[in-house]
């Protein structure tokens, strides 16, 4: 069954052109992700279909059968409003119906009993109240009594989640469901629930969403927003990228045999005369078309950060016993950790565990309850955090830019203007003089990372930084993280950015309880998941019993006797006795080495060999521990 149909579609602000001529289908079960940069046109494209916007040119025909829902990441809400009652407005003949029961339980009249019984059958609503409560719960939405104006963006979000998902399992007409980046503000947990809600509701769907593990775990297709036009592919992320270069490369060879003709007929052209008889006439026009295909630029521009870090000292960042609780509840409780040179930390935990506290704390802007922190003397923090932008009414982006500094200084010794770093930031010329208030939402994150960047840290703490970036500019912000010789904390909810980045965890579970991991996200997940299913058990305490005087003490033992290490094994365990003192000496020595070394090609040989040892001694301790047995 045909959902949706679009021909020749356009859409242009200005002289801005956003998409052009795109022809697509939707069709009943197609799970559908739409893939661009900030400012292609996927917030347009699925306002045009949701008829909250006009296209230029093109016709959209939606099929009369289906109902079109949307999760914006804009909410509507009436703020006097309880949870409960913001999701009884739904207009949908089963809520209705709902609304009716509970209106006859209290109700003395019969008559609207039995009416609301016949509407509960009529419409199929006894399992929808049900239904909306496990969402909720999924959700983490407890207390529908509370006010919708007294509540977080990230509440509000969550519970239109939750009234969107209810509203597809209350209607039982066809249902496209259109959503726009529905994992920001959810945590870990929540985005897992609702990853396998969708990859196995019998729904059709298009998604925007920066989430590649969730594109890839729900959809099916991909559509590909670039340069106004619309490429579609079916399969995986992988797929996608697959076929974007292969496209790219093909594009890239029309061009350079474009170049080859393109000379041959300039020639010819510059040596006709005025007078154009007609078939000259229809040479110069191909030759025009040539010219157009020939100067056509496939070189995008990439975010080149290859900045002059600021030199790390010894001293790095210690954190000692530190506490902090909001009355009865407790954050953290005797949290120490010491942050090495170019370790990357990934925090996670459910929402409200204290992730963000911990951030603020750390850089003094929250108060600790008790213990101590020491920052090295040279740590300069760049924060990228989650409340955004604060500019001037009016201000320019260049003007916000160059609030910092004229240039901004490379690797090489070199610099480069404000301007030119905006432009590796794909702000162009026309952006950079426009009000940052006329930015969209994903550009402002972009314009704030890299005003981040421009103060040149060594210290970078991001607070949910993938929330509103597009997926190209996530990629080439990966890559730079993971050269960066500096040290970083990361608190995001968005495993695959954490799978690329981390190589650490601390885990917020919640009473003051911070769990270490060495290892990416889903390494630690895997460990969670393998201790759930095989808990340890806590070896009984056994009380101690008194054996009378005159009866003798007998000591029975069930413990098997140690079998006696062989000649070969003997040996072994001597020689690694041995050896281990030797590689924590080195280990030791390296750890100074790197300390105090500023230059990044040593940094790099050196955390080379400290890898390698450490590996070795992580082999050895295990073989000793097996050999001790």
């Amino acid at each position: 069954m045909n959902y949706v149909s679009a021909e020749n579609l356009s859409k242009s602000y200005g002289v801005k052109v956003l998409f052009k001529n795109i022809t697509f289908h939707v069709n009943e079960g197609d799970k559908i992700a739409i893939v661009a940069k900030n400012g292609s046109g996927k917030s347009t494209l699925l306002k045009i279909l949701m008829g909250k916007e006009i296209a230029d040119g093109g016709e959209v025909v939606i099929n009369k059968d289906i109902q079109v829902v949307l999760f914006d990441q804009e909410i509507d809400f009436d703020p006097k409003l309880s949870v409960e009652e913001f999701m009884m407005t739904l207009d949908s003949a089963p809520i209705l119906a709902l609304k009716k029961y509970h209106h006859a339980l209290t109700s003395e009249n019969p008559d609207d009993m039995e009416t609301a019984l016949a509407e509960m059958e009529i419409h199929k609503a006894w399992d929808l109240e049900n239904e909306m409560e496990q969402i909720l719960s999924q959700l983490k939405i407890t207390d529908l009594s509370a006010k919708m104006g007294t509540l977080s963006g990230g509440q509000i979000k969550r519970i239109a989640l939750a009234k969107l998902l209810t509203e597809t399992r209350a209607e039982h007409r066809h249902t496209l469901l259109i959503m726009d980046e529905p994992t920001n503000h959810l945590d870990v947990e929540m985005v897992e629930w609702l990853e396998n809600y969708l990859s196995k509701a019998k729904i059709t769907l298009l998604l925007v969403t920066h989430d590649r593990y969730f594109l890839d775990a729900v959809c099916d297709k991909i559509w590909e927003m670039e340069d106004g036009n619309l490429y579609l592919h079916n399969g995986s992320y992988a797929t996608y990228l697959e076929n974007k270069m292969i496209r790219e490369d093909n594009l890239n060879s029309t061009i350079d045999k474009a170049n080859n003709l393109y000379r041959k007929e300039l020639e010819w052209m510059r040596r006709q005369p005025k007078a154009r008889t007609t078939k000259s006439k229809s040479r110069q026009d191909d030759f025009y078309e040539t010219e157009k295909v020939a100067k056509t630029d496939t070189r995008k521009e990439t975010l080149a950060l290859d900045f002059e870090m600021k030199r790390l000292g010894n001293k790095i960042l210690e954190l000692r016993d530190i506490n902090k609780s909001y009355g009865e509840k407790v954050l953290f409780k005797d949290f120490s950790y010491q942050f090495q040179r170019g370790e990357k930390v990934g925090i996670v935990g459910k929402n409200g565990a204290g992730k963000s506290t911990l951030l603020n704390i750390i850089q003094g802007f929250v108060p600790k309850d008790s213990g101590e922190i020491e920052t090295g003397e040279t740590i300069k923090f760049g924060y990228f955090a989650q409340k955004g932008l604060t500019y001037k009414e009016d201000e320019r982006v260049i003007d916000f830019i160059k609030e910092i500094g004229e240039n901004f200084p490379l690797a090489n010794g070199k610099t480069i203007s404000a301007s030119q770093f905006l432009r590796l930031f794909l702000f162009d010329d026309q952006t950079q003089y426009s009000p940052i208030s006329k930015l969209s939402g994903g550009e402002k994150r972009r314009l704030h990372l890299m005003y981040i960047l421009y103060q040149n840290p060594n210290f970078l703490i991001f607070d949910e930084p993938t929330n509103d970036l597009d997926l190209p500019t996530l990629t080439v912000l990966e890559n730079f993280l993971q050269n960066f010789q500096g040290s970083l904390i990361i608190v995001s909810h968005d495993r695959y950015f954490m799978d690329r980045i981390v190589d650490h965890v601390l885990a917020f579970e919640g009473e003051g309880k911070i769990k270490e991991f060495v290892g990416n996200f889903s390494e630690y997940r895997e460990n969670l998941k393998n201790e759930e299913k095989n808990p340890k058990v806590e070896t009984p305490k056994v009380e101690k019993v008194e054996v009378p005087k005159e009866t003798p003490a007998t000591v029975v033992t069930n413990q098997p006797a140690k079998k006696k290490l062989s000649f070969k094994e003997q040996h072994e365990l001597e020689t690694i006795e041995k050896e281990m003192p030797k590689l924590e000496e080195k280990r030791a020595g390296i750890l100074e080495q790197l300390n105090n070394e500023s230059d990044y090609d040593k940094i790099s040989k050196l955390s080379s060999d400290l890898e390698t040892i450490s590996i070795k001694l992580e082999e050895f301790e295990t073989r000793w521990l097996e050999l001790q047995e």
